[in-house]
């Protein structure tokens, strides 16, 4: 590959394949894979392919007659990298790497790469190297250019460190041991930030949605952030927390998530709860939705049984954004809209517009009844009985002793409020 040309030939391929039956609509796929070999600055994509095959073939993946057939269209375009929207195992790479003399990436390996390109946060960057390092000690196949990379990826596409480095096993543990001590000082700390954020008395409402459904575009709506908002996926890996004051209600703080994805690999679930833990601390989740794309009501689906995974619960306030209106026909603008009136806990909105954001704001207004506020109580000496509820409660944030009794600082929802004022 010649190392002075900074763009990247590449072409995508979906392996749609009969046996599998956890197999997902192949052309959907194959753009949903596309928009993300789109989200690396230095790939140029050439062209993209879904593949029809009854079953994958052990070594190559693929059958001899179509490996032919898809290495003159490589030959033809100087294609230098193929990006498989699936899993291909370390032989199947290397056989393919020589049979059509180019560099193969797969699903995995192209989201890593995304993830490295955009991590921001100490903790999103160890995440990413830790998740990277899991999924090459599976292929040693493989160049381990993790160490000489000087730009953001990761060093499978393009860019320096070419030099196909063999890394053994032990190099690899001992830098995952490595990352995992740094790692674990990071999280520490940001508990030690949730906590102190704990005590602060504004509202957590967290945006979660399926890539590119036009969260990080809300946010900036709302908040006036300048946040990364770009139709790219993954466009935001790190939390983003903005203070928001609602009109007539409290403040809150918004939070905007990492976009979520079907069939995100196993290693990256787990490096990427991190992300997400903004969630689980949430007084009330906006589930943004791009109601213009064909796949919407999957890609609901998908992030649903990721957030129940993650184990947020089903009491938890959870309001459905249904956005893009703007790029529907208006009768189907229309539709959608009446159609949100009708039911609860759905807001048709335009981010880009701001369309229906008035209604939204004012509904999250009203599912923080059930939130947390902070307030200074004022009791006698004689107040025993109430003091003793309170600490019950684990409400008490604080405690002066003062010449009549005492000030009691609590964090405590409206229900919490009125039963006290019942005691």
């Amino acid at each position: 590959m010649e190392h002075d040309r900074k763009r990247t030939r590449a072409w995508v391929l979906h392996p749609d394949i009969k046996s599998d039956g956890s197999r997902r609509d192949a052309e959907p796929a194959l753009e949903e894979a596309v928009a993300l070999a789109a989200a690396l600055p230095d790939l140029d994509v050439m062209g993209s392919t879904v593949v029809r095959l009854p079953k994958a073939h052990a070594g190559m993946l693929f059958g001899s007659g179509k490996i032919e057939e898809l290495a003159a269209i490589f030959r033809g375009e100087d294609v230098e990298l193929v990006l498989i929207d699936g899993p291909v195992s370390p032989v199947q790479q290397r056989n393919l790497e020589k049979a059509w003399k180019v560099k193969i990436l797969d699903r995995t390996g192209l989201i890593l790469e995304i993830f490295s390109d955009r991590a921001r946060t100490r903790e999103g960057v160890l995440q990413v190297e830790m998740a990277a390092l899991s999924y090459q000690r599976t292929r040693l196949v493989r160049a381990w250019t993790h160490l000489e990379r000087q730009r953001g990826g990761l060093g499978f596409v393009g860019g320096p460190g070419e030099t196909q480095i063999e890394a053994d096993r032990r190099a690899i543990d001992d830098q995952l041991v490595r990352l995992r001590r740094q790692l674990d000082k990071v999280v520490k700390t940001r508990t030690l930030h949730r906590a102190a954020r704990a005590k602060v008395p504004y509202p957590i409402v967290a945006l979660v949605g399926y890539t590119n459904a036009g969260k990080s575009t809300l946010f900036n709506r709302l908040t006036g952030a300048d946040v990364m908002a770009k139709d790219m996926l993954f466009a935001t890996l790190d939390p983003t927390m903005r203070r928001v004051v609602l009109p007539d209600g409290p403040e809150i703080i918004l939070s905007d998530t990492v976009g979520f994805i079907s069939d995100l690999p196993t290693e990256l679930v787990a490096s990427f709860r991190a992300t997400l833990e903004e969630v689980l601390a949430a007084d009330v989740v906006l589930h943004v939705r791009d109601i213009s794309h064909q796949q919407s009501q999957n890609q609901a689906n998908d992030v649903e049984a990721i957030l129940s995974s993650l184990g947020v619960d089903l009491e938890r306030p959870r309001i459905e954004v249904w956005n893009k209106l703007d790029l529907m026909e208006p009768e189907q603008a229309e539709a959608r809209r009446q159609r949100a009136a009708r039911e609860d806990g759905i807001h048709a909105i335009s981010a880009l517009t701001g369309e229906g954001l008035d209604d939204l704001l004012a509904d999250i207004a009203i599912q923080l009844q059930g939130a947390r506020v902070l307030e200074d109580l004022d009791l006698s000496f004689s107040q025993g009985k109430e003091r003793a509820w309170l600490f019950r409660q684990d409400i008490v944030q604080e405690e002066v002793q003062t010449d009549t009794g005492f000030t009691v600082t609590v964090l405590w929802t409206g229900a919490q409020k009125s039963q006290f004022e019942r005691l």
